[in-house]
């Protein structure tokens, strides 16, 4: 498992994979990614500090993630990530939370607040029927910038039967309308019951890829390790 690299294009940055309790929803119906846990906080941080021990601050900016949200890390390992972003002079932090957090980012915000601290959330589409029925996200809110409110980025699914181009294209601009930044990633085959729709990815390839592939507010993930972190 690999938890550690620098992504080099669009926005550079160095990017962490940690370990925390787990993913308290679970529900997802595309999702596996919260088999990566530890219910042992000695041990995640333990894990943690060698992770984090390879940051450099060459980029000033950190995104940090993990296989759920950021408030399943442990506390001590929240505590060194503000001490590594301080001694390497990292001014910008991106981490990730679930929705159902959204309550909680206020007080994270005042305590990161000697930092650019940057929201990513899971919405997967703003379709709230497929996103819902579907994938079972967990986001009762229908309304985008209600959504967005508490979120600087968040990261879209594409590549599952039932999207089409249209519908892939409504939710980029709605992002980009939205957020900051947005995150493409491909649904990459795994152990749930979605399966990636090889015509949607070809639709999205031949249609949608050309024309956002260099927009410098969006990456697009077409494997799942494309960050360099993960297996």
């Amino acid at each position: 498992m690999e938890r550690y690299n620098r992504i080099l294009e669009k926005q550079p940055r160095e990017i962490v994979l940690l370990r925390g309790s787990g993913c308290i929803y679970k529900k997802c119906t595309f999702c596996d990614y919260h088999s990566d846990k530890c219910s042992n906080e000695a041990e995640n941080f333990a894990l943690n500090s060698k992770v984090l021990s390879r940051v450099t601050g060459e980029f000033k900016e950190l995104e940090v993630i993990n296989s759920g949200s950021v408030f399943e890390l442990d506390s001590k390992t929240i505590e060194l990530i503000k001490t590594t972003c301080r001694t390497k002079g990292i001014s910008t932090i991106h981490f990730e939370s679930h929705y159902l957090y959204k309550n909680k980012i206020p007080a994270l915000r005042q305590e990161f607040k000697d930092f650019d601290l940057k929201m990513k959330l899971g919405l997967e589409t703003f379709d709230y029927d497929f996103r819902e029925t579907k994938l079972k996200k967990g986001i009762k809110e229908k309304d985008a910038e209600i959504i967005s409110e508490y979120f600087d980025e968040a990261n879209f699914l594409f590549g599952i039967s039932g999207q089409t181009i249209q519908s892939m294209e409504r939710d980029i601009q709605l992002g980009l309308a939205n957020f900051e930044r947005i995150c493409i990633n491909i649904m990459c085959k795994n152990s749930t019951e979605i399966k990636p729709d090889k015509q949607v990815i070809s639709d999205f390839i031949n249609n949608l890829y050309p024309k956002y592939k260099n927009n410098e507010r969006m990456d697009i993930l077409i494997t799942n390790t494309d960050f360099g972190v993960g297996d």
